[in-house]
């Protein structure tokens, strides 16, 4: 096994566990009942009976039924609660990965070596070994102590249970004319065409998405891993049958309901040096921290061989609905894909003609493909990345067909706390349209281009832990304002968002209706709820994308503190870890930061408030929707709520202040009991597809100790 493949990048040693009397025991704690126990013995390098009588010892009985679905479905979730615990090879025995395999996760499982902070610590790695006297006497106290604390339910829905419990709420709604698209709710990220067992797109989903007005889901697609067009026998195409076959049984059964499926695409992709050996007209340029090359699309042999690509893909796959490409990405697809006008790329091709051209050409051959195979294919030309002042030529050069699709928000301004700021993207708490969508849109319009906006209708990045936000008024008034401007087709989710309900409601139905329909005589309590909890939201402090990706609020209770500076910066929804710098991107002043989130919070509590009234009004019939609201909008408060609390602790750790600190930490521990006992009512909660679960009972049960631990520390 050849782990030296394994990226480490700048490491320096992981984060210790003191909550916990042994090493070893983290690992045995947060890998109980997701990982079986050969696996977690052999990393820690004892037997079987050993490692049962030392989880007896932290009060954990054997139970492996949930293994195969979290190794399936949450490895994700595995690898973050592993990332300070063991080393590589450890990694690799839990997961009963090749390196190989790991690598391809790491890159291409939606960036997530860079969520985990593009290092991997350095560990001592863990193994078992005999406890003394005394760590066995803290081992009791600790299993006590949850005892005494934890008096939350037994679990109702055991994680994962959403997936077969999600039914359509009605027949399939009469949407308006236009793209209403988003992507599946618990659709595996990576390479789920390639394993039709996991299923992407549950019948009793797709169900519930025709009921609430969707008529488009998308996937992710690799196009040399759909159609062998880099040569039959390239490795990289391996499996492309199987691939196809699934997406020919998913175009079906979803057509059936009157959805389609699209692709969302970045081509070409790069690729390394070995490649171009016998092709070296393909070469275009080198990406900045890897061997891997761009495929130079001024070559026309490059554009014959994608739009030939593209055709195949469609003429195995007719019922395959369209595409909607990113052709300035994160990934480096052509040449000037990751360059600009100051810094043009080294092509010498493809630098003279100017991004405008290059990317023309791009999308002219998807066009041109795609309707070989299916003459009604849809293609969105995705502007992320355009900026002046070429944008506004490539869009009104765009190929015939093509259309363009915005993020709303993007330079929306903000106004927070006194501080005036701008969002580039996943805002719910801000509506917009922005003036850069507005602009873009206005050429195409004149252009007789149709117009296509991405929005966040259920959740965002400004709190994804929950199915969906409940902040209809703020939802609809996005809405209203891009229909105001002639915008028909929404993409209105990225791989947050996907729930088949909450607010994706809002397409064919106004908030009032949905209260009226939903509770009844306790629609106006209810709607006075939601304007709290719209007018709480409004004060997320937002500007830029810091705050949405660094700070603690996507994994909120769970979320460990710190009596000393970590030294670690936040991670792209990764780890928050302590640090607030980056959490207020470096802009707001703390105290406005804090004060902000105080709002918000209760703003929201005010809101609930108004629920637990409500509650008395509410009938049988509507029992099943309030219970809904009611935990999406208590677990969001937790999730604020615990922002908040580390947004202080930090300050005032950082003052010196540290016999403050323990109220702090004891309010920490009642929201970790009290999102504990949400989660084990409502699967739904903490789950977001492209990372999994944020968070598991048994890392909520550890936050309890690690203040426990603190608060020893404090006295």
């Amino acid at each position: 096994m050849d782990i030296s493949i394994l990226e480490t990048g700048n490491a320096k040693a992981a984060l210790p566990t003191p909550h916990f009397p042994a090493p070893f025991q983290a690992v045995i704690w947060r890998n109980w009942g997701m990982v079986p126990r050969e696996r977690i013995a052999k990393a820690l390098k004892t037997d079987i009976a050993t490692l049962d009588r030392q989880a007896a010892l932290l009060g954990l009985s054997p139970d492996d039924s949930m293994c195969d679905i979290w190794l399936e479905r949450g490895y994700q979730t595995i690898i973050r609660q592993n990332w300070h615990l063991v080393d590589y090879e450890q990694l690799l025995i839990l997961l009963e990965w090749t390196p190989e395999k790991l690598l391809f996760i790491l890159r291409e499982d939606d960036f997530l070596w860079i969520k985990l902070g593009s290092q991997k610590p350095i560990v001592e790695p863990p193994k078992v070994t005999p406890l003394s006297p005394v760590q066995e006497a803290e081992t009791k106290a600790l299993v006590e102590f949850l005892s005494q604390c934890d008096s939350s339910p037994v679990r109702k829905e055991k994680p994962f249970d959403f997936i077969n419990a999600i039914r359509s709420c009605g027949p399939a709604a009469n949407s308006a004319p236009g793209l209403r698209m988003v992507y599946s709710f618990s659709a595996p990220y990576g390479d789920p065409l390639l394993n039709p067992d996991l299923n992407p797109f549950p019948d009793n989903h797709l169900d519930a998405y025709a009921a609430a007005g969707v008529n488009a889901l998308f996937l992710p697609g690799i196009l040399y891993a759909l159609v062998p067009w880099l040569g039959e026998d390239n490795p990289l195409s391996n499996g492309w049958q199987t691939r196809i076959n699934t997406l020919r049984d998913l175009c079906r059964r979803m057509k059936s309901r009157g959805i389609k499926l699209i692709l969302y695409i970045n081509e070409p992709r790069a690729l390394p040096e070995s490649f171009f050996a016998d092709r070296p007209g393909w070469k275009g340029v080198k990406a900045r921290n890897s061997n891997i090359y761009s495929l130079c699309t001024s070559n026309p042999e490059v554009l014959a061989a994608l739009k030939g690509a593209m055709a195949r893909l469609f003429t195995m796959v007719p019922e395959l609905g369209g595409i909607f490409c990113i052709t300035m990405s994160e990934n480096l697809t052509n040449c000037w894909s990751k360059s600009n006008v100051e810094n043009p790329p080294a092509c010498p091709r493809c630098a003279p003609r100017g991004p405008a051209a290059v990317v023309a050409d791009v999308l002219k051959a998807f066009v041109e493909g795609a309707r070989m195979g299916n003459p009604d294919a849809e293609i969105y030309a995705w502007s992320w990345a355009w900026v002046p002042p070429w944008d506004e030529t490539l869009i009104a050069g765009l190929p015939e067909g093509v259309k363009l699709l915005c993020v709303s928000e993007t330079r929306l301004p903000t106004a927070v706390g006194g501080y005036e700021g701008t969002i580039s993207d996943y805002s719910i708490s801000k509506p917009g349209p922005g003036p850069i969508s507005r602009k873009n849109w206005k050429i195409a319009r004149e252009r007789g281009i149709e117009l296509a906006a991405k929005v966040q209708v259920n959740n965002t990045w400004e709190m994804s832990a929950v199915p969906y936000v409940p902040v209809p008024g703020l939802v609809e008034e996005h809405l209203t304002h891009l229909r105001n401007l002639g915008v028909s087709n929404f993409m209105l989710s990225w791989t947050l968002g996907g729930y088949p309900g909450g607010n994706l409601r809002l397409l064919t139905k106004t908030c009032r209706q949905l209260a009226q329909e939903d509770f009844g005589v306790a629609a106006d309590m209810v709607q006075a709820a939601y304007s709290c909890f719209d007018e709480g939201f409004r004060h997320f402090p937002f500007n830029g994308t810091s705050t949405i990706y660094l700070a603690p609020q996507n994994y909120g209770p769970v979320d460990l503190l710190y009596l000393e500076p970590t030294g670690y910066r936040a991670t792209m929804i990764g780890f928050p870890y302590d640090d607030l710098t980056a959490w207020r991107g470096n802009y707001y002043p703390e105290e406005v930061f804090e004060r902000e989130f105080q709002f918000l919070c209760d703003q929201w509590a005010t809101g609930l408030a108004c629920l637990e009234q409500a509650r008395g009004m509410i009938t049988p019939t509507e029992q099943a929707a309030f219970d809904d609201l009611w935990s999406v909008a208590n677990a969001a408060y937790c999730h604020f709520r615990s922002t908040l609390m580390q947004i202080r602790f930090v300050r005032l750790r950082n003052a010196g202040m540290k016999s403050e600190l323990a109220a702090v930490v004891r309010e920490e521990q009642e929201l970790a009991l009290r999102q504990l006992k949400l989660i084990r009512l409502d699967s739904r909660l903490a789950f977001e597809a492209s990372n999994h679960y944020y968070y598991t009972e048994q890392t909520l049960k550890e936050k309890l100790l690690n203040c426990r631990w603190i608060l020893q520390q404090l006295q």
